[in-house]
This record gives C-alpha cells, sequence and structure tokens, in this order.
C-alpha cells in the first residue's frame, strides 16, 4: 500500500448526484458517488466517454455543482472554485497574447502578489518544467507538449495543494505524453501534491496512479476502486502491469458494452 493512503481525507465526496435539466429529457450524469480521497494520493478517474470522469472532476472543482450530495475539500465545502483546487485542461487554456512567463505568473498577480515574489517562483517553475529558454515565446510559437508545460506551471505558480487534470496529454503523440507524464511523476512526488486525473488510457492510468477509479457508463458510479500495488516507475512490459491492464480492460469494456446497447435502444425508440 502507498504511504500516501495513510493520510488524513483531504477530498471526500459524499453521495453525490448529478443531474442535467432539458425541456426533452432530464440526463442523470452522476448517481450516487461516495469517495474518499487522502492528502497525497495520485488517483485515476478511467471509463469510456459518458460515464461521468469530467462531470466528477469539473464538480470537485467547483465549476459545476452537485445536483445533490457534498463535496468537500481540505475541510471545506465546494461551493465555487478556488485556489486550493489547480486545473490543467487538454486545451491547454493559455493566453494567447501573454509570453510564458506572463501566463504562468497570471494567477499570482491575480491574487495580488508583489514582483519580488512572483519572479522567483515563475524562474523556478521555468527551470522545473524545461521552459527557461521559452520564457518570452508565446504559446502559438510552442508545441503541444511545451503548451501543456506552461499550464502545468501556472498551476503549480499557485502552489494549489489539489491538482485536477482533465485528459491533460489526451491530444499529445505518444513519446510526448510518455516525458510528460514522467515530468507529472516528478513533481508528484517533490511536491507532494494531490491529483485527480481523468484519463480513457488504461495504460496511462496504471502508470500514474495509486489508485484507479473505474466508472460505469451514464448514470456514472463507482464500478471498481483498485489500489496500484507495483513499484515505481512502472514497466509497461511487465507481467504485473499487464495482468491489471487485462483486468481494467474488462471492466472498461463492459461499461463500452452497456453504452453501445443504450445506443441501440434509444435508436429504437
Amino acid at each position: 500500500m502507498n504511504s500516501t493512503q495513510m493520510n488524513a481525507t483531504q477530498i471526500h465526496i459524499n453521495d453525490v448526484h448529478k443531474v442535467f435539466k432539458s425541456n426533452e429529457r432530464d440526463v442523470v450524469a452522476l448517481k450516487g458517488i461516495n469517495l474518499e480521497i487522502p492528502e497525497g494520493q495520485f488517483v485515476c478517474l478511467l471509463g469510456p466517454s459518458g460515464c461521468g470522469k469530467s462531470t466528477l472532476l469539473n464538480a470537485i472543482a467547483g465549476f459545476s455543482l452537485p445536483s445533490s450530495g457534498s463535496i468537500t475539500a481540505n475541510k471545506q465545502t465546494v461551493q465555487a472554485p478556488g485556489p486550493d483546487r489547480g486545473m490543467v485542461f487538454q486545451e491547454y487554456a493559455l493566453f494567447p497574447w501573454m509570453t510564458v512567463e506572463k501566463n504562468i505568473a497570471f494567477g499570482l498577480e491575480i491574487k495580488g502578489s508583489d514582483k519580488n515574489t512572483i519572479e522567483p517562483i515563475v524562474s523556478k517553475l521555468l527551470d522545473k518544467l524545461g521552459l527557461t529558454e521559452f520564457r518570452q515565446r508565446f504559446p502559438k510559437d510552442l508545441s503541444g507538449g511545451m503548451r501543456q508545460r506552461v499550464a502545468i506551471a501556472r498551476v503549480l505558480a499557485l502552489d494549489s495543494p489539489i491538482m485536477l487534470m482533465d485528459e491533460p496529454f489526451g491530444a499529445l503523440d505518444a513519446l510526448t505524453r510518455r516525458n510528460l507524464q514522467d515530468e507529472l511523476l516528478r513533481i508528484w512526488s517533490e511536491l507532494g501534491k494531490t491529483v485527480i486525473f481523468v484519463t480513457h488510457s488504461i495504460e496511462e492510468a496504471i502508470y500514474l496512479a495509486d489508485r484507479i477509479i473505474v466508472m460505469t457508463y451514464r448514470p456514472g458510479t463507482v464500478k471498481r476502486d483498485i489500489l496500484v500495488d507495483l513499484p515505481r516507475l512502472r514497466d509497461p512490459a511487465s507481467a504485473e502491469f499487464n495482468t491489471l491492464k487485462r483486468e481494467l480492460g474488462q471492466l472498461v469494456m463492459e461499461e463500452q458494452q452497456r453504452h453501445h446497447q443504450s445506443e441501440m435502444m434509444a435508436a429504437v425508440d
């Protein structure tokens, strides 16, 4: 068992339901989610499209609150986005008119930090993420991997104890993706952040996570809660890795089949 699993609960998700209202029919996106996430744990939310992974992440972030139930983070009820929860999106969400260093400094400037505080934080992060020589570049001049490094640095600048990541490496090529996975693991190990990471990649979930939450197709519930008891750094070619990969593949495939059956029934109706 990973040592982080012995830490105090940092995020508590209590009987969370989420319903999206519409004129045609209501859509139940989440149903009865109950989770406790300890401080410092790396958790992956895994499942097929439509299982509510991003909906749950957005609820934890405070972007879209539950229809019922509650979420607490750092002993405070989540009612809105807050500086204790940093969000990294798949689309990078950088300001195109700002340089790399200005993008990283943005949150600190909004907080009202002075220049003498901001400059060393930004310089340290530029160095940590291999961005120093790109500090005066604009996002359009960077590769996808570099843009995502900037997005991660911007969250780290605020020193949020919780990092929420919504398929941040999904649009990257395989080599860049693996490099950023290793970079993220290094940062997580050094800084002790709590990470909740949404992915549809089984291999990525096993490579990164202390714990994998497999979600069902809509309405999203917890199908399986699995502790990943493999040593780091993990070898995707190892027998243990692939045994877990087959187990998770079967769980996800069951939900994909449920998805297809649901679509076929809807088409008949």
